[in-house]
């Protein structure tokens, strides 16, 4: 229980303390957006780096060279714990807004630094609302803003299990035809999921497969999109457990 009213502490007294930065950062935007977008991703890195810090969490990344820095990219990548986008934010490489649910929206100073960040915000039970956020998140990649999805819609609550990937969040690649990064995550609900209301320390493999560019897909491959992504996804999942059991086993000879 330390390490979870650490984190809530923390978390509270960031964004208490820091509504003077908002208040830079939204003069700063009136005048220079780009230096506003690259001053926000400074604060939140530094904010969830300790956020982790805190947790304890160990995270190897592997693959991040397959990110390309000079454009902007569509992260797909499966979902098991709040700290994934904790531990996938602090990897990227330029300004990255991810798609949360509406329900966000209610937590004041939170949204602002989400809405700072290019967050956008998908009500997953209005269909015509919904196409708007992939509209915005279309127009967002082509400015330049990556953008982060979890296509099985919410958290997993199943280790080694995969929920369905809604193929409509692939659109944002289709038309601006930016490339696709999926992330594997491995072993992230040990952080916290697994044993709520503890955090506990754990290891997190992060992988970045290579990039997968719509039109380099045959038509098959195009049409279940979010399946051919998921495979990938989970082919790295289970490799990347096999390899974190075989040293588990190792040490513990």
């Amino acid at each position: 229980m330390f390490r979870f009213i650490c984190v809530a502490a923390f978390v509270i007294l960031f964004l208490v303390f820091s509504i003077p930065l908002l208040i830079a950062e939204w003069i700063i935007g009136k005048f220079n957006m780009d230096l506003k977008n690259r001053s926000s991703l400074a604060i939140v890195n530094w904010a969830f780096r300790r956020c982790l810090d805190i947790t304890g969490v160990s995270l190897t990344v592997i693959g991040e060279e397959n990110v390309p820095t000079d454009t902007a990219v569509l992260y797909v990548g499966n979902h098991r714990s709040y700290f994934d986008i904790l531990l996938t934010y602090v990897r990227v490489p330029r300004p990255t807004g991810y798609i949360a649910k509406k329900e966000m929206l209610r937590y004041p100073l939170l949204v602002n630094w989400m809405k700072n960040l290019h967050c956008l915000f998908l009500d997953r039970k209005d269909i015509k609302q919904g196409l708007k956020t992939i509209l915005e998140g279309i127009e967002k990649v082509k400015s330049g803003i990556s953008i982060c999805i979890f296509p099985e819609g919410t958290r997993n609550k199943v280790n080694d299990t995969f929920l369905p990937f809604h193929e409509g969040s692939f659109k944002i690649a289709e038309k601006s035809g930016c490339p696709i990064i999926p992330m594997s995550i491995y072993n992230s609900a040990a952080i916290f999921e697994d044993h709520l209301p503890k955090i506990k320390k754990a290891h997190v493999i992060l992988e970045y497969c290579p990039p997968i560019y719509m039109k380099d897909l045959s038509r098959e491959e195009k049409k279940f999109i979010g399946i051919h992504v998921q495979d990938i996804i989970k082919e790295t999942y289970f490799k990347n457990k096999s390899e974190a059991e075989k040293k588990r086993a190792y040490y513990l000879k």
